[in-house]
């Protein structure tokens, strides 16, 4: 069922996906239901993840009730411990919405909570990044989490975050990161899709960022904590959330 379950994922566009998932989440949670693993966005409980990954396969990341990965839950976790987003008036935008959050951002009473993207399914508003229909410093909070290394000038992008964002606001900008590469990569002569699986990481991909990344949100005007909050973690917590050791939350502020 694994192996099934990793093609199905690898394989099917995403909004086909996101509406098959739907039924497939229940059958998987069912099957996998056990005492050793944890996540913490829907408090279940399971004997093993899931594996995912394109090229190269993670094992035991994806979580069968939520189809949480790593960075989800360690964001999950960071929300509800580190800031008031789940209890204080929040004007919010986010982008490309993953179902792991989507349907309990929505039901936040708090939240005033507006979805966008080109393509999703869940998009309250479609729009390119590059070009928001959203006013100068509109949105308390912005969560933008894998969506910037698919998107070719992401400078644009990121100044557009930037502008919408409010004074005082926090925008959650999580990317796959080497964080051993000094320097992001990037070659726009790279258009065939294995290649770019090949050296980016995924089909889709344009770019590979290094710790370079964070001065060049910096740049944008962002003031940026690079957050390793596994590292406040109890590492029994890290290994029974399944997370991933030293991954780093770039929270940025715009003052």
């Amino acid at each position: 069922m694994k192996k099934l379950f990793k093609l199905v994922l690898n394989t099917i566009p995403r909004p086909l996906l996101i509406r098959l998932s739907y039924v497939a989440r229940p059958v998987l949670a069912f099957f996998l239901k056990g005492n050793t693993y944890t996540d913490p966005i829907d408090g279940r409980s399971f004997k093993n993840f899931l594996p995912y990954g394109y090229g190269h396969q993670r094992n035991n990341v994806l979580a069968p009730g939520t189809l949480s990965l790593e960075r989800h839950r360690l964001l999950w976790m960071y929300l509800k411990n580190e800031t008031d987003f789940f209890t204080a008036p929040h004007k919010v935008l986010h982008f490309a919405p993953e179902q792991a959050f989507y349907k309990r951002f929505r039901k936040q009473e708090n939240l005033n909570y507006t979805t966008t993207d080109l393509y999703s399914p869940l998009a309250d508003v479609k729009a390119d990044i590059c070009n928001l229909p959203f006013k100068d410093n509109e949105y308390d909070f912005i969560l933008c989490n894998h969506v910037l290394e698919h998107i070719p000038d992401d400078t644009k992008a990121m100044q557009e975050l930037y502008r919408v964002l409010k004074p005082g606001g926090t925008a959650i900008l999580q990317i796959p990161q080497d964080l051993s590469r000094a320097t992001t990569f990037e070659d726009n002569s790279i258009t065939d899709p294995k290649e770019r699986q090949r050296i980016f990481g995924q089909y889709d991909h344009v770019r590979v960022y290094g710790r370079d990344y964070f001065d060049k949100l910096r740049s944008i005007g962002f003031r940026v904590v690079e957050e390793d909050y596994t590292k406040k973690l109890n590492p029994k917590d890290v290994e029974r959330y399944c997370l991933a050791p030293g991954e780093i939350i770039p929270v940025c502020y715009k003052d």
